[in-house]
């Protein structure tokens, strides 16, 4: 026997390109950074660690961002959510003797509430997201008032042990005296950290993950596989308001503060830096990792402006404007690939249908009962329905 040579080979497809140059991107934008403002101290180390320092609240909410947004849904409550979870634990730890665990569960209760009423709107009632969550940025932001116009600063001495505590790193850069400055984060990185991890095993390797990727390529064919889509909907915005709340809470022990105008506008930055990295408003695409890269491009436009001096503060968002359209100009469908997903979807069924006697149509509709435990499935129809 002729032992059969494979010249096939493993093609990339377009939402791993345009991870790949968001990820360049943002290591073009740094390096640029570091060559002009060296001098300014750009190429250290603990300018690098201040993107996280920075951002380490808006990376958590825009982990939840990337799982309702993938589900072809929307959140646009998520800056009222932080502003009222600021301002209510503010205003427990100063004007009512709250300990800072009493702020951290409320915080957390608040996200839930938040993404339990939503979820439930937008899963089980049919109402587009986009009106729930408007309703929800309102209430947020109008309750946030209501519970003081003024701004409360946090002297808590337990949140303030939290919010200022320094985590060295063993890696730093040097003084012009030639005193070794070492490198630090604050515990917010940590936890942002931990969540992105976490967040990415969940959407890569559970059956919760996968079925989120269902839903948002196709909702009809998430049926017809015989998933519950209004329980998997509902859960998504429940994990969202859970990150909201505890990335709001990281966002205050930044800001030791809370005030009425807090985080406005943070709910685009957070959608933003999700579509950056490569999430698809229509649903069925996106990665965390890819949304990391959207915070940290974010981020890295800030420091630049802030470094240089005299531009506005403003021109952050001014800067951000056409990376929304590199998605349009990089997306790159490929067509051989789904041919190739589909066919092979076909065969597998076609082989069930030998071996059971049953045919390959009344089975997807029966995996309900069954349950489901091919990745080729879900893979084909994440490919066949792509919005790239």
């Amino acid at each position: 026997m002729k032992a059969k040579v494979s010249g096939t080979k493993k093609k990339i497809n377009g939402t791993t390109f345009l991870l790949m140059i968001t990820i360049l991107l943002f290591v073009v934008m740094y390096a640029a950074g570091m060559i002009v403002f060296n001098d300014k101290g750009f190429a250290k180390p603990q300018m690098f660690l201040n993107l996280f320092i920075s951002n380490a609240g808006l990376l958590v909410i825009a982990m939840g961002e990337t799982i309702v947004m993938i589900t072809a849904g929307i959140d646009i409550s998520v800056g009222s959510v932080t502003a009222l979870v600021c301002m209510v634990a503010a205003n427990q730890m100063e004007n009512h003797g709250a300990s800072a665990y009493t702020a951290l569960l409320m915080a957390l209760v608040i996200g839930l509430l938040f993404g339990l009423v939503q979820g439930f709107l937008v899963s089980y009632l049919e109402i587009q997201p986009f009106i729930v969550t408007l309703a929800g940025m309102f209430f947020g932001r109008g309750m946030t008032s209501i519970i003081s116009t003024d701004m409360i600063s946090i002297k808590n001495a337990t949140f303030m042990a939290w919010a200022k505590y320094k985590i060295y790193m063993p890696f730093g850069s040097y003084s012009k005296r030639g005193k070794f400055l070492p490198a630090y984060i604050y515990p917010t990185v940590i936890i942002a950290i931990i969540v992105l991890i976490v967040i990415i095993i969940v959407m890569k390797y559970t059956k919760f993950g996968r079925s989120v990727y269902a839903i948002g390529g196709n909702e009809q064919s998430a049926l017809m596989m015989g998933l519950n889509v209004k329980r998997t909907k509902m859960a998504a915005y429940l994990l969202d308001g859970f990150l909201a709340g505890l990335g709001g809470f990281l966002f205050c022990m930044n800001s030791c503060a809370g005030f009425v105008e807090q985080a406005k506008g943070l709910e685009m930055d957070a959608i933003s830096a999700a579509v950056i990295g490569g999430t698809l408003l229509s649903g069925g695409v996106g990665t965390p990792f890819g949304t990391l890269f959207g915070v940290l491009i974010k981020g890295t436009i800030s420091s630049l402006i802030t470094t240089q001096g005299t531009l506005s503060s403003w021109w952050v968002r001014t800067f951000r404007t056409p990376l929304f359209l590199h998605r349009s100009a990089v997306c790159i469908c490929k067509p051989e690939e789904e041919k190739l997903k589909k066919e092979q979807y076909l065969k597998y069924y076609r082989r069930k249908e030998k071996t059971t006697g049953i045919d390959g149509n009344f089975l997807i509709a029966y995996n309900k009962k069954v349950g489901f435990k091919h990745r080729m499935f879900i893979s084909y129809i994440r490919c066949s329905f792509c919005k790239y």
